[in-house]
């Protein structure tokens, strides 16, 4: 009797997969508020984040954000206006110029922001128009309405990664902080009751890796069929 897949466990909900609410300080998204102007008033580690959160006053009214490199407490920092064009502050794209440095971009405008989020990460503004085309962290180009919002500046947190780990429980403990198991092993490398891509007398699928989206889920592994194109 084999053992269920990986997607299947992570279904099922287990605690080794189960997302640590306690490690998640908030829903970070672009706030809804009538202040232009806002101030840092500190910097806090946010466990199931790579990134550092700024916590900025606008009026009276404080709200976490992701933290910018360069963004230090005291720092004033504008938003949803046409500002200088520096370190944290929250411009529209239609404003922002060509070749600036972006993150945290709103997919759509009032989203509170979907794109370039991850801890040293940035985008590049190429061009404005009837759509704002921006160099995306993978080198893709990808087109937004001028009216959403994006923060200037690259994601703080970037040399997190240079560290090494030193020894494999610090890296489970780092992954299971965010819910992810540290561990991967490639289906073919298992044996013929663990995968549908394991067994064999040497490294290879043994059959179609296209499976049916209608496939069952203990064979739903490999590359999904692609849609009829009519």
């Amino acid at each position: 009797m084999g053992k269920q897949l990986r997607q299947q466990r992570r279904g099922r909900g287990s605690t080794l997969y189960r997302n640590p609410g306690h490690r998640q300080i908030g829903n970070i998204q672009y706030p809804r508020v009538d202040a232009t102007t806002g101030r840092v008033e500190d910097l806090i580690h946010a466990p199931g984040r790579g990134s550092p959160l700024a916590k900025v006053d606008f009026d009276g009214e404080k709200v976490l954000m992701i933290a910018a490199e360069g963004m230090m407490v005291g720092k004033n920092i504008t938003y949803g206006v046409a500002g200088e064009i520096s370190p944290g502050n929250v411009v529209p794209l239609s404003k922002v110029p060509e070749g600036s440095f972006i993150y945290n971009i709103e997919g759509q405008p009032g989203d509170g922001g979907k794109f370039v989020r991850t801890a040293g990460t940035s985008a590049t503004v190429v061009s404005r128009g009837d759509k704002v085309v921006v160099l995306m962290p993978s080198g893709s180009f990808k087109s937004f309405d001028p009216r959403c919002l994006a923060s200037i500046g690259v994601v703080a947190g970037g040399g997190m990664t240079d560290k090494p780990f030193g020894k494999a429980g610090a890296k489970f403990h780092a992954y299971r902080s965010k819910s992810k198991a540290h561990l991967r092993v490639k289906g073919q490398a298992m044996n013929a009751v663990d995968h549908p891509h394991g067994g064999g007398g040497h490294p290879q699928v043994g059959k179609p890796s296209t499976v049916s989206r209608n496939a069952p889920p203990g064979r739903k592994v490999g590359r999904l069929s692609p849609n009829r194109r009519k």
